[in-house]
């Protein structure tokens, strides 16, 4: 009875902890009764009583302040202040640039999931959807990727000018400026659908929008700036490119040796105030066409005149690339894409303090703009790549994989290609419904920085899996460059993705989690401005109360964690009843973890965390996959729940709460502390690992909604460039995948009949003699000798005159293709 009631008593204090938000006076008293109850009817006595009243009386004495400040804040406080990172002041506007969102619920560890699903998701407005089926469409019909590529290496001059007539440069410019006044959905959307058509049309459309002048002038430009600029911007009068980094400054922005010192110099005649530039930059996308240009550099006043600082720190100013002194350079080959890129440099260039955005009073905040600019560009341009490409594999793989028979069977139906088809559909699901989220966020306002790098990171490395899945599954088909070749550019071309805008490995393992934790922890930065503090008695006061509440917080997120691990989730919330109500619960007790974990691990490391990447970088692929799983979850949720999305929400939840539970665990593994990592694994996984990655049943439901026509594969792939068009590289396939699927009865039949094609060379007339045994239809025959034809078309690779390169000469696909075709008539 006794161990029933310490049982029952021990149960309830962890629940209480876990689900009760009470202060520490409140939860004093509480105890106090419960220990006053327990010793009255004779369950607490003798020695133990003496222990744990004790205990208690300890724990109690923290409500005196005095007390609480002499035996545990001063002496944290000291400590605190030795492990203390050195922060610089690009760390430090980084970490105060723009907001916490969403991800801040999950790193505290008890999300308010009312919070996530009443949030409203961006959609379309009727403009952006017209914009979206006209213009888009018409752009995207207009151009080839082999001619852009190959022959060109430019986008042709009609698509230049098609997009500057339409607008395209100017979609985050207010229509006042003769912009379109785009959402982030829209932007996101424009990008996505032209990128799937030619990955250089989509970088020479997104760079405009995102990462450029006219995302700084609208945040930071005087009106002066604004009136001027952004109109030739929105209609391409002016071509603009920024300038960041240069040969010896990458990552590493405080590095910037690009100077502009204060001077006086002639400008229009007149002598003014201004800055002599010097600057070497590399990797500049649209320098080698730009008309104006956006650069960073530091800015300096040796002579005093703005005042008495010296070092006025990152600047950014507008410069026409006709300014003397500005040299644009050649080009870079990135990859051999086609995209306009390369160097440009500076020499002793006078440029007037009007020049500077936002004029004179903004010199020295020019880091501040980028890092929000680049948040938000970041969150939008490049995570439409990824969820782009992964509709793309999805319709033209699983399209492909019907098609294209080995042993007279859709090579789709094969479990080692359904493998790769499954992680293919699975992890489009996940990047589409990120690309949503995040979109929907930036359009209310939010600059979630820490978000926008998790969806960069996840979505080009997804992008690298589902296309290298899409090479496999193509085999031979894919290899082989040539106009029908519609893959091989893509996987040429993905490290560029993976390394723009904050490279994959530096966004893991330094900025994800070593920005989140400063941004989302409810106590943390408290407890460092108040160690900061130069006044050492203000400081102890203010952190004080910040440990106080940091002591709470860590209990009851360790409470939280014991509790839903011990009950494998079944204890955790949900706000939901339906077939999703499990994965609410698995994350709950996920973000719950995660939280308590990762105070333990700043606690033992401090500063040194920031030099420990491996575990830095596993916390953030732990909060990453929280995050994209709660974009999935709501997702499903915003469609309302159809059933046929089942297979992909199962196959993408699953996915991201096994990842999350596996960074955990190779965290504690390597805790720095052995001791320590034990008893937090206690803690998190009291009854071992229970979350298993998705079973192959339903890795066969996502395969077979690739290779199978319905509603859920048009949801999947929705959005992107789609053609049936037979002459169309993209279009031959999808014209065979139709063809193959309104034949596929007729097929049947024949195949039940044991009736196949002659061998080459052995010419009959099988399809009539199996419409004469009364087998198939004359009307099924036509329906199967179009499939096989299509099927040839769709299979078919280029091929290029001997001797010469391929880039010299025309392929002769066609002419194959024609004589193909004849042949396979003449033989039926």
């Amino acid at each position: 009875m006794a161990l029933l009631v310490w049982l029952l008593a021990l149960g309830g204090l962890t629940v209480g902890l876990a689900r009760a938000k009470w202060s520490f006076p409140i939860w004093t008293l509480v105890l106090i009764g419960a220990l006053i109850l327990l010793t009255l009817f004779g369950f607490l006595g003798g020695i133990a009583a003496l222990i744990i009243w004790a205990l208690f009386f300890v724990v109690a004495l923290l409500n005196v302040s005095s007390l609480r400040i002499k035996f545990l804040s001063k002496p944290m406080f000291g400590y605190i202040k030795k492990v203390l990172p050195p922060m610089s002041d690009t760390e430090r506007e980084a970490i105060e640039a723009g907001t916490a969102w969403w991800e801040a619920e999950l790193f505290q560890g008890d999300p308010n999931w009312e919070k996530l699903l009443e949030y409203k998701t961006s959609e379309l407005s009727a403009e952006e959807q017209a914009f979206l089926d006209g213009p888009v469409e018409e752009f995207c019909q207009m151009i080839d990727d082999w001619e852009i590529t190959n022959d060109l290496d430019d986008l042709p001059p009609k698509a230049w000018e098609f997009l500057k007539k339409n607008k395209f440069f100017g979609m985050i410019i207010p229509k006042k400026y003769a912009g379109l006044e785009f959402s982030a959905i829209a932007h996101s959307s424009v990008v996505m659908k032209i990128s799937t058509r030619s990955g250089t049309a989509g970088v020479s459309v997104m760079v405009p929008n995102s990462l450029g002048p006219a995302e700084l002038l609208l945040h930071y430009g005087t009106e002066e700036q604004k009136d001027h600029y952004l109109p030739r911007l929105a209609v391409g009068k002016e071509i603009p490119c920024f300038a960041l980094t240069g040969p010896s400054a990458g990552s590493d922005a405080g590095a910037l040796p690009d100077t502009g010192v204060v001077c006086k110099g002639m400008h229009d005649g007149k002598e003014v105030l201004g800055l002599r530039l010097n600057w070497e930059k590399r990797y500049i996308t649209l320098g080698p066409i730009a008309t104006v240009l956006g650069l960073a550099f530091k800015a300096y006043d040796p002579d005093g005149l703005l005042g008495e600082e010296e070092d006025l720190g990152i600047t950014c100013a507008l410069i026409p690339t006709s300014t003397p002194g500005v040299n644009i350079g050649n080009r870079h080959k990135p990859l051999n894409s086609a995209f306009q890129n390369g160097p440009n440099s500076g020499q002793n260039v006078f440029i007037p303090m009007e020049w500077v955005i936002g004029g004179q009073e903004q010199i020295g905040n020019g880091w501040r703009m980028l890092v929000e600019c680049l948040s938000v560009g970041r969150g939008i341009s490049l995570p439409a790549l990824g969820a782009g490409s992964g509709k793309f594999a999805s319709y033209m793989t699983g399209a492909y994989a019907r098609v294209r028979k080995q042993f007279n069977v859709s090579i789709g139906k094969f479990e080692g290609v359904e493998e790769a088809l499954t992680r293919i559909g699975g992890l489009t699901y996940m990047m589409e419904a990120g690309r949503r989220l995040t979109a929907s966020a930036i359009d209310h306002g939010e600059k979630p920085s820490v978000v926008t790098a998790i969806l960069k990171y996840h979505n080009t490395e997804g992008m690298r899996q589902v296309i290298n899945d899409a090479m496999d599954v193509h085999g031979g088909r894919g290899i082989c460059m040539g106009p029908s070749n519609y893959l091989a550019r893509a996987y040429q071309s993905i490290p560029i993705s993976i390394t723009v805008e904050g490279a994959n490995i530096l966004t893991r393992s330094l900025i994800i989690f070593g920005q989140g934790a400063m941004r989302c922890h409810p106590h943390l930065i408290d407890e460092v401005n108040a160690a900061s503090n130069p006044n050492q008695e203000e400081g102890l006061q203010q952190f004080d109360q910040a440990l106080f509440k940091h002591l709470g917080y860590a209990v009851s997120n360790g409470a939280r964690s014991f509790l839903y691990g011990l009950s494998r989730s079944r204890l955790a919330p949900s706000p939901i009843e339906g077939p999703t109500k499990g994965y609410f619960k698995r994350l709950a007790r996920m973000s719950a973890s995660y939280a308590f974990v990762s105070d333990f691990a700043m606690l033992f490391l401090g500063g040194g965390l920031k030099r420990k990447e491996k575990l830095s970088g596993r916390f953030a692929d732990a909060l990453s996959y929280m995050y994209l799983s709660s974009a999935i979850l709501k997702r499903f949720e915003d469609t309302g729940r159809p059933a046929e999305d089942l297979p992909l929400v199962e196959w993408s939840t699953k996915y991201c709460l096994y990842n999350v539970q596996a960074a955990l665990d190779e965290i504690l593994r390597n805790f720095p502390s052995v001791i320590v990592g034990q008893i937090l694994r206690f803690i998190v996984f009291p009854t071992g690992r229970s979350l298993r990655y998705p079973n192959d049943r339903v890795g066969h439901e996502v395969a077979k909604m690739l290779i199978e026509p319905s509603e859920a594969r048009d949801r999947l792939t929705d959005g992107i460039f789609k053609s049936t068009n037979r002459e169309d590289s993209i279009g031959c396939v999808q014209y065979a995948f139709n063809a193959v699927i309104a034949a596929r009865e007729a097929e049947r039949k024949l195949k039940k009949a044991r009736i196949r094609p002659p061998e080459l060379g052995r010419p009959n007339n099988w399809l009539g003699d199996a419409v004469t045994q009364g087998v198939i239809t004359e009307q099924e025959a036509k329906l199967v000798e179009e499939a096989r034809s299509a099927t040839r078309d769709a299979i078919m690779v280029d091929d290029f005159p001997p001797n010469q390169k391929a880039a010299a000469k025309k392929p002769t696909r066609k002419t194959t293709r024609k004589a193909a075709s004849k042949a396979d008539k003449e033989a039926a």
